[in-house]
């Protein structure tokens, strides 16, 4: 029996811009073996998409909500949304 996939739409606020926030989490979600993308956002807070197994977007939820060294997360708002299948790799966009 296969894993199941999900995709999460994730808003990261706090003190999330300028402390290689976006570095991190691409980094982290490789390790998982996630696909998506993460972006910075006008507001200052931080948008990502990310897709992969259940434990993979589980595990990457929780590590968004301690972030890098230097961030200071106050709120982590996840939605989970339909999988889409054309995610590959995981990137940083504007």
């Amino acid at each position: 029996m296969g894993q199941s996939q999900k995709t999460a739409r994730v808003r990261i606020l706090g003190r999330v811009q300028g402390v290689s926030f976006r570095v991190w989490t691409r980094d982290e979600a490789e390790k998982l073996g996630l696909s998506g993308w993460v972006r910075n956002e006008p507001d200052g807070s931080v948008f990502a998409v990310i897709s992969g197994s259940e434990e993979a977007v589980t595990a990457m939820i929780e590590r968004l909500g301690k972030g890098p060294a230097m961030a200071s997360v106050a709120q982590v708002i996840t939605e989970f949304v339909e999988t889409a299948g054309n995610l590959q790799g995981f990137r940083i966009t504007r």
